[in-house]
């Protein structure tokens, strides 16, 4: 006898009459587990609070650049508080936001808001649209020099020392680059080109702040403590201080001279960022990083096929590098072609934008850093990037002597 509810009799049952249609009504759940989108929701509502967190402490890293000059001019730290420049204030307040999110628990939350790599990239595209390069040919001989000379050396050396204490060939080719070329800028390409872990980006970014703010003050000083000309002062501050902006810091505390020469040289040496990246992407690609290399955790690179090819060059080239040639490229046809009175409002407004990308790169940086990362990479690196500074110092001392002793004004 069927044990089948009549009113169910005709939807279909099993061997044992019971019905295969479940009709029970499903539980409620609760706190949203049943709506697969709700992480996605929540996820998306961190990273936006966690932008506005990013675009508040820029808010507040422009108006300390203004105002705190404003507020102590004609005192004691008035020229002091003048040449102090944003990265200054971006990277003090990223660590005390770091700091305060921390304490709060929702740091880790909002970090998909912290785009280091995507701000610097910004800005450093933006910065190619404000050089001309027939600047650099003006003062080409020893500026370039002097650029290819102290790349090589200080590269070589920083990779030489840091294989010596056994670090990882990823973060030798950060650490190299960003010493050597031109700071953040150049560890994010050379990120992207041997497709280095986050972490160490972000640990050889800190270093580089670290490392260059004294450099702000300590370079101009010495420079009137050793007597040095107005040119040498400029290319010795051009061609050792690694962020573009503490190089524009500390020529200004130097002098309109020093500051020129210092921006053509350091000018220079970002012009040759595409080089070093191309060497890096060929010397991974090819010799020490093959298809199969583990990738877990790196800054993301374009799919590349598993054969050694020109596709595998393509694919981890930091595509970045060509908008910053380009838009170098574009900036001289137009400073040939346009009146200055026309182009000139053009070009501040793209340098206003490259300040904020900066600001807010060197923001997130200051956000993003992880002390784990830098527990993890222990002291040795540390070691090498001062050893390194020193190495930098004392070569782009005697080139800038020899190269530009007898630079005229």
């Amino acid at each position: 006898m069927s044990t089948v509810d009549p009113q169910v009799r005709d939807e279909p049952v099993d061997a044992a009459g019971t019905p295969l249609v479940d009709r029970r009504v499903p539980e409620q759940s609760s706190a949203g587990e049943g709506d697969p989108e709700a992480p996605r929701r929540a996820s998306a509502l961190w990273t936006v609070l966690g932008l506005l967190v990013v675009l508040a402490l820029a808010a507040v890293v422009k108006v300390l650049t203004d105002l705190v000059p404003a507020v102590t001019e004609g005192t004691g730290v008035g020229r002091i508080a003048k040449s102090v420049e944003f990265p200054v204030y971006a990277i003090a307040l990223g660590f005390l936001g770091n700091a305060v999110l921390s304490l709060t628990g929702v740091r880790a939350r909002m970090t998909a808001a912290f785009r280091t790599e995507l701000f610097i990239k910004i800005g450093l595209v933006l910065l190619g649209a404000t050089i001309n390069f027939t600047v650099v040919v003006r003062a080409a001989g020893p500026a370039v020099l002097q650029a290819v000379a102290l790349i090589t050396i200080v590269f070589l050396f920083t990779w030489w020392f840091a294989g010596l204490l056994g670090i990882d060939d990823k973060l030798r080719a950060l650490l190299a680059t960003a010493l050597s070329v031109c700071g953040v800028s150049a560890a994010v390409a050379a990120a992207g080109a041997v497709q280095a872990k986050k972490e160490q980006l972000a640990f050889t970014a800190t270093l580089v702040i670290v490392f260059a703010v004294p450099s702000i003050f300590l370079l101009p000083w010495l420079a009137g403590v050793m007597g040095l000309s107005p040119a040498v002062t400029g290319a010795w501050i051009g061609g050792n201080i690694d962020t573009t902006a503490a190089v524009t810091a500390a020529g200004a505390m130097a002098g309109e001279q020093p500051l020129q020469i210092a921006s053509i040289v350091k000018v220079t040496q970002n012009a040759l960022l595409g080089v070093v990246a191309v060497l890096l992407t060929l010397f991974f690609a090819f010799r020490a990083a093959p298809a199969d290399a583990d990738t877990a955790g790196s800054i993301p690179a374009e799919p590349v096929p598993g054969r050694r090819s020109l596709g595998m060059l393509w694919g981890r080239f930091p595509k970045f590098v060509l908008g910053f040639l380009l838009a170098s490229v574009i900036a001289t046809v137009l400073a040939q072609s346009l009146p200055a009175a026309v182009l000139e409002p053009r070009l501040d407004a793209a340098k206003e934008l490259q300040t904020w990308a900066l600001t807010l790169a060197f923001v997130s940086i200051g956000l993003e850093f992880n002390i784990s990362s830098a527990k993890e990479a222990g002291w040795k690196p540390v070691v090498v990037f001062a050893a390194a500074t020193v190495v930098n110092l004392l070569v782009g001392l005697g080139l800038a002597l020899l190269l530009f002793r007898n630079f005229t004004f």
